[in-house]
């Protein structure tokens, strides 16, 4: 820390991080992040677990290590990419995109009784479609209950989970969204639009806010941009560029959580000695929400003050 009461970005230096996914239980926000090893194999991303870090001022943070990993699904061989957790009925689920054996990706589920973990795979996939698909998860549990599950590249897809946070309705099946430029914009991915992944899915005075990954057009490099909805299963509106593309690696990914009355998000960059695409470091910054819900673009900082 190079002042008192200062966190510096990037949050973790002991290893390369992304992708995170803070969720806050009682006076602790923890962190989810995939882990990218030093070593690649094939020259692309290497991640083999996932782990776990929190804090309860935003300045000193726990290490809680391995929390969760490829080791510990039999089904799956590779590709421990975005995950996120939820909290219900004193149960901790961890949702993350693992590649299956003789198939494609798939989402799995950990459990546990303990935020920081270990997680127990289920020992099945709650998703898997047999394509590319199935990766990046994000959940949320609404006031009435009913949890959510979206997820997707390149198209945004979701679930209805049952209560018990393993399962999802089959009756209502797995819901393609309508991938416009309405509700997306134009962009340069695969559907036309500028959604690519890493949707991040949570509400917010009433009203349903959807953050991801974009791509610009004729711009091969990801931004952050986000959506919005009086609805949680949409129609979805586009609402603007949360974080520009500069970083230093391809991809960014978007992770937003209240704590304590400051809204945060977390994101990735390379800006760690030896930092690359496949290299990347978890960040933070806190922004603030506009009258009428709507979000400036957030610039990349230097750190955060403590709370």
């Amino acid at each position: 820390m190079e002042r008192k009461n200062f966190c510096k970005n990037p949050i973790i230096r002991s290893i390369y991080t992304a992708d995170p996914a803070p969720m806050v239980s009682g006076d602790t926000l923890y962190l989810y992040t995939t882990h990218d090893e030093d070593e690649l194999i094939k020259d692309f991303y290497t991640m083999f677990d996932w782990r776990c870090f929190s804090t309860r001022d935003m300045v000193n943070w726990t290490d809680h290590g391995r929390i969760f990993s490829l080791d510990d699904i039999e089904w799956a061989d590779d590709r421990a990419w975005a995950p996120q957790a939820a909290e219900r009925n004193e149960k901790f689920y961890l949702y993350c995109p693992v590649h299956k054996k003789d198939g494609g990706m798939a989402i799995a589920v950990g459990v546990s009784d303990r935020p920081e973990g270990p997680f127990k795979d289920l020992g099945h996939p709650l998703i898997d479609e047999g394509d590319w698909n199935d990766i990046d998860p994000t959940v949320f549990i609404d006031d009435d209950g009913q949890a959510y599950l979206y997820f997707g590249n390149p198209e945004l897809r979701y679930v209805l989970l049952n209560e018990d946070m393993i399962s999802y309705d089959e009756k209502t099946g797995i819901v393609k969204v309508p991938m416009t430029e309405e509700s997306f914009a134009k962009g340069s991915h695969d559907t036309g639009t500028s959604y690519g992944e890493g949707p991040w899915f949570y509400k917010r005075n009433g009203l349903y806010y959807m953050v991801f990954a974009a791509f610009a057009e004729n711009v091969h490099q990801e931004h952050l941009a986000y959506s919005t909805s009086k609805s949680p299963t949409g129609p979805w509106k586009y609402g603007g560029v949360l974080m520009t593309e500069e970083g230093g690696c391809f991809t960014n990914h978007p992770g937003i959580a209240d704590f304590k009355g400051h809204s945060y998000l977390f994101y990735h960059t390379a800006e760690l000695p030896g930092g690359s695409l496949f290299h990347r470091s978890v960040c933070v910054a806190e922004f603030h929400y506009n009258e009428d819900g709507s979000i400036d673009t957030v610039p990349k900082c230097e750190g955060i003050e403590g709370i």
